[in-house]
């Protein structure tokens, strides 16, 4: 028997750094797939939207009682987004008593303009009960405009 033993030393350090970069390695590769890999999800929103009208086309308006004067709200809707929200009959006696209720208008309008829903809608914390009593009105108008199941099912 001519075999030669060849003892190997390793030393423990060694070997803990070398575990600790492949984890590493590892790690990264993982995180470089996940990164650059298509998205699937993107599409099918996208198509889902356009699939289904979320509300019946028209102008709903929703009336809110301002001291002894009313101020109405009225929503133009498409089939698939909201094209208009704004104040009517708006009387020069409430806009002198309630001088919140343009601006806070204002900025909750942009912000239904651009999410085109009544999500994530932020307001200023002065603006707060006029702001809350403004969106209860087109949140109003919008359930009036959006499509119920029970309605195509009882037609």
């Amino acid at each position: 028997m001519s075999a030669k033993t060849k003892i190997v030393v390793f030393h423990a350090k060694e070997l803990i750094y070398t575990g600790i970069f492949l984890v590493l390695g590892i790690l990264f590769v993982l995180l470089l797939f996940i990164m650059f890999s298509p998205e699937k999800k993107a599409v099918q929103t996208s198509v889902s939207p356009v699939a289904t009208p979320s509300y019946i086309p028209g102008v709903y308006t929703t009336s809110i009682l301002l001291g002894d004067q009313t101020v109405d709200v009225e929503v133009v809707v498409d089939e698939d987004h909201i094209s208009s929200v704004r104040l009517v009959n708006l009387d020069e006696a409430v806009t002198t008593l309630y001088p919140l209720v343009e601006p806070a208008f204002a900025e909750l309008a942009d912000q239904i303009y651009e999410n085109q829903s009544l999500e994530n809608i932020t307001y200023q914390e002065e603006n707060r009960y006029t702001s809350l009593l403004l969106l209860q009105a087109v949140k109003t108008s919008l359930d009036k405009a959006s499509i119920q199941p029970t309605e195509s099912t009882a037609t």
